[in-house]
């Protein structure tokens, strides 16, 4: 098979055939696939950019995630038409020993995608310079999308997130149509949803539409001060290895972005998937709220004596995507924590608000927190230990010692005067 030719990166097309959700970005490529039949006819076109966003285990044990990009030279073998009894299938193979592909399938009236193939190669050391398992690595994730009418085009222009096992898929930029028909592709589109409008289009003045107004001169009206954001929703997140929970996680998240200016942004859990890895000394979790706003934490063990051993957040890294095209708008991350401590088989819990500082421009502010990142047990949290925030308990010491200081100050102070009293009568005799 030739080559695939590379696209250039301005054309608009996409591919969300595939739904669900997660991350990658800059310096990918696009692709254009135009399988022939027999006949030398178009019999599937595919036009799309597409990334990947892998957490890998490294030598060290640490699990780290790195991006994977689509080359410039990219092959399409394998790839075939379909018919009416068999699947049409696009494969791509790219750089090191990576491929990828997807196959459909049709009725009378539609198509629709079914099986994603996904195998990364971590021999690829410009990708993975440390992986701990060598070889390829396959990802499959069978799921349906939406049908389209047989002999349109499918376009989508935002960016559609897939995530399975410790991979995710972003793809954008997407126009594909199998089973083509006469050889020409379709100049009728379906559509992806998140290609629709919304809202009603904005109408533009014109003296028809525009009404004339007095000139009496009116009273401004009063400045409606902004609606303060009320606290983010609290949401349930948890990581499984196997069959087995192996991560917990409840708390409110909300960010704190200062660039242009200050915007509060709140981590809706209904629409947020939680991600990540989990290991026997890092465990790492990923929160994509929308495929706009990606939030990680990751957690380490450390051992404060010979035989203790504790847990800690040590890093946080955040993320603000650009819906349309998955491009990142923001990135921050602190790889430098000691927070949210506790000993290793239980978890950790701060009901009150704390704010973590990941750069001079993005904060976190995280309520009705609880945390269990390792040994999770029957998949429910294990004894928890309160931060000193949530710590009433604190207070009553406090209170009663500085009351007692007061009462002694005051009893020291009245035998001083007692005795001066009684001297100075002793003296008048």
């Amino acid at each position: 098979m030739e080559p695939v030719r590379p696209a250039a990166a301005s054309r608009r097309l996409l591919l969300p055939l595939l739904l669900l959700g997660v991350s990658g970005f800059f310096q990918s490529h696009a692709v254009e696939v135009d399988i022939k039949d027999a006949s030398n006819a178009t019999c599937l076109y595919a036009n799309w950019m597409m990334r990947f966003l892998i957490t890998y285990e490294s030598n060290t044990s640490d699990y780290k995630t790195t991006t994977l990009n689509l080359s410039s030279s990219v092959t399409h073998n394998g790839s075939v038409c379909g018919n009416d009894t068999q699947a049409a299938l696009v494969a791509v193979q790219f750089g090191e020993g990576h491929s990828w592909s997807i196959n459909f399938t049709k009725t009378n009236e539609t198509f629709q995608g079914d099986l994603i193939t996904f195998i990364y190669n971590t021999n690829d050391t410009a990708v993975f310079p440390d992986a701990k398992r060598k070889g390829p690595v396959s990802v499959v994730l069978k799921d349906t999308t939406h049908p389209v009418q047989l002999n349109n085009v499918y376009v989508c222009h935002n960016a559609d997130f897939v995530e399975a096992e410790n991979v995710t898929q972003i793809f954008w930029n997407v126009t594909l149509q199998p089973f083509v028909q006469n050889g020409t592709v379709s100049k009728k589109e379906s559509r992806c949803r998140a290609d629709t409008p919304t809202s009603a289009p904005t109408v533009l003045p014109t003296t028809a539409n525009v009404t004339t107004v007095s000139t009496t001169t009116l009273s401004p009206a009063p400045t409606t001060p902004p609606k303060p954001v009320e606290n983010p929703d609290t949401g349930n997140y948890s990581l499984r290895s196997g069959n087995k929970t192996c991560l917990l996680a409840t708390v409110g998240l909300q960010l704190n972005v200062s660039q242009d200016k200050p915007l509060l942004i709140n981590i809706n859990p209904k629409t947020t998937i939680a991600d990540g890895a989990c290991g026997n000394t890092t465990a790492t979790l990923k929160l994509n709220d929308g495929n706009s706003t990606l939030i990680s934490f990751t957690f380490v063990v450390k051992n404060t004596s010979a035989s203790v051993q504790k847990f800690y957040l040590k890093e946080v890294n955040v993320t603000l995507l650009n819906r349309l095209n998955g491009s990142v708008i923001s990135s921050a991350d602190n790889h430098n924590f000691s927070k949210w401590d506790a000993f290793l088989g239980s978890s950790y819990m701060c009901r009150k608000e704390q704010t973590l500082d990941i750069s001079e421009d993005i904060q976190v502010h995280t309520f009705n927190l609880r945390i269990q990142p390792f040994l999770v047990e029957a998949n429910k949290f294990a004894t928890a230990q309160e931060c000193s925030l949530d710590d009433d308990s604190i207070l009553i010491p406090i209170v009663v010692g500085a009351a007692l200081a007061v009462l002694i100050a005051i009893i020291v102070v009245a035998y001083i005067i007692g005795r001066r009293k009684s001297y100075a009568g002793y003296q008048t005799l």
